[in-house]
């Protein structure tokens, strides 16, 4: 439910400051009308005492007037009579029908008339406070009042004024009067008041919303094009841009817009060009070197077979003559290589073939290098069905490139090459105990010729393109390759293809971070910090690379 909303918010400038903009002006809104609510009904209430009490002092004074300009009652029924006279004019005199009188037996002969209601069923003594008549009892020279529910017809209290004060009827006793006021009319009042007040604040609020939607349809309309069109200038697109209308701010933001697009497509088209003629002149300077340089191979190698006869400094000069020359001749097929790949002209001849049995032949055509470099490669293929379609020439290649330089800086120790596969994928890791690779070393392993330690002597003869080509390769299958190391742990390559050729996702079956390193990680948990590990994962977009060292 609330996922859209979430949405909205996040991915919309104009949704957030309508929202933002109508909330505060609710609130000061509700504020406001909350404020001249309160105060009004303050007003009305104090209008409305003051009426009541002005109303009750002189129907109070009247009724006084007219007892005591009364004849003397010689008898009781006279008595009856003046108290009854005395009720009406208090009726008449004041503007309510609720009236209660009680004599004050303190300050009224023993033989006082007994109290006096207007209308018992809606107002009676019980309604009255003891303070309010402890004060009207006390407190002749005032009149007191009190604010009390009194009971409806429907159920509900109506709020009411009770007003005290003393009636001194002249020789028949003193009496404790209360006059009711209900406040219906002011409650009407207040109620028509505060739906006026509450209607009026939505109908602001709808048009504070209304108002904001329009200014930021007009305000934020252009920015909503800026934001489109530089996506669409950032995913490529060179010819993306803006219209600009009028000479505001947002014109000139468009016009200085134009203007850095136009010169970005300008420096990227110059760039272009500029690596194509390298591109170019790359593969044209390979291609016209491989013909003088057949020519010179072929002389090395006459050279090279000759050497027993010659003098040992010449017979040494052949040799070296002879690995350097099939050294640069192994340097230009890799120029080739990369060009190809810039270039964007390499296809893959996929065949339905098993990793396992790839990378066995792999591992036995490296036999004699790692016997000479005094190293054991231990294989392990893969626990089920590793077919995937492949270029096996070119996973040779890989395969060749990794484990050269596992034997080249395994530091003598075992080289360790896994296969593993899943619905998914398959996958290959080659992992050394040697000298490894820093954190800042790892991220640049795949740039072109570059090598983590440049003193190092390569008895391998790699051309610095090695691992540049191997990721080319894998990411033409749709793959990847990942790296971890660590210095003095060694180093673990993982190459992952896809099964098939159909983009679907993959998961890799090996942890680039070995199983063993994971353990002993947990062993050494309690034992101190260790240092970090970095592991590299290799998109298909990165693809410069160099050979690890």
């Amino acid at each position: 439910m609330w996922r859209r909303p979430l949405e909205s918010w996040r991915g919309s400038l104009r949704f957030r400051t309508i929202l933002i903009t109508t909330a505060a002006a609710s609130i000061a809104i509700i504020v406001a009308i909350a404020w001249i609510a309160l105060a009004i009904q303050s007003d009305l209430f104090d209008s409305r005492r003051a009426q009541v009490l002005d109303d009750t002092n002189r129907a109070v004074e009247f009724a006084q007037a007219r007892a005591a300009a009364a004849t003397v009652p010689t008898d009781r029924a006279g008595v009856q009579s003046l108290r009854s006279d005395m009720l009406d004019d208090l009726a008449t005199a004041a503007t309510t029908d609720l009236i209660v009188g009680m004599p004050i037996a303190e300050q009224s002969p023993d033989d006082v008339p007994s109290g006096f209601k207007s209308d018992a069923d809606r107002f009676d003594e019980p309604m009255l406070s003891e303070g309010l008549r402890e004060q009207v009892r006390t407190r002749p020279e005032s009149q007191w009042w009190q604010s009390i529910g009194l009971p409806s017809t429907s159920g509900l209290p109506v709020p009411t004024i009770v007003v005290g004060r003393q009636l001194d009827v002249p020789n028949v006793g003193v009496y404790e009067v209360y006059l009711a006021y209900p406040l219906s009319d002011v409650a009407q009042t207040l109620a028509f008041v505060q739906v006026t007040l509450w209607m009026t604040g939505i109908a602001l609020v709808i048009i504070v919303a209304g108002v904001m939607w329009l200014v930021m349809r007009s305000v934020a309309a252009p920015i909503v094009d800026v934001a489109r069109t530089s996506a669409r200038l950032a995913s490529g697109d060179l010819s993306a841009r803006l219209e600009p209308s009028g000479e505001d701010e947002l014109a000139t933001l468009a016009r200085s817009f134009n203007q850095m697009a136009d010169s970005i497509e300008s420096q990227i088209r110059e760039l272009a060009e500029l690596s194509l003629v390298q591109q170019r002149f790359v593969s044209d300077v390979s291609h016209e070197l491989r013909t003088p340089l057949t020519t010179i191979r072929l002389a090395a190698g006459v050279l090279h077979g000759e050497r027993e006869s010659f003098e040992p400094v010449a017979a040494r000069s052949a040799e070296l003559l002879y690995d350097q020359v099939a050294r640069f001749e192994q340097l230009l097929t890799d120029l080739l290589e990369i060009s190809r790949y810039d270039a964007g002209s390499v296809q893959l001849e996929r065949e339905e073939a098993s990793l396992s049995e790839v990378v066995e032949g792999v591992c036995e055509s490296m036999r004699q290098v790692a016997w000479q470099h005094d190293t054991e490669v231990r294989f392990r293929g893969a626990d089920g069905d590793d077919v995937a379609s492949m270029d096996p020439r070119r996973v040779r290649r890989i395969l060749r490139n990794l484990l050269g330089n596992a034997i080249e800086h395994g530091e003598h120790r075992p080289v360790e090459v896994t296969v593993a596969q899943n619905p998914t994928a398959v996958a290959v890791g080659v992992r050394d105990h040697g000298l490894g690779m820093r954190d800042d070393q790892v991220t640049r392993v795949f740039d072109r010729f570059w090598r983590a330690d440049p003193s190092r002597r390569r008895t391998l003869g790699g051309t610095g393109l090695g691992l540049s080509i191997a990721l080319g390769d894998a990411t033409l299958h749709g793959g990847s390759i990942d790296v971890w190391s660590h210095p003095g742990r060694g180093t673990h390559f993982v190459v992952t293809l896809p099964r098939a050729d159909d983009g679907a996702e993959i998961v890799a079956p090996i942890a680039v971070e070995p199983v063993d390193e994971v353990t002993a990680g947990d062993l050494r948990a309690g034992n101190g910090p260790e240092t970090e590990t970095l592991v590299v994962r290799r998109s298909p977009d990165e693809r410069d690379g160099g050979e690890a060292s």
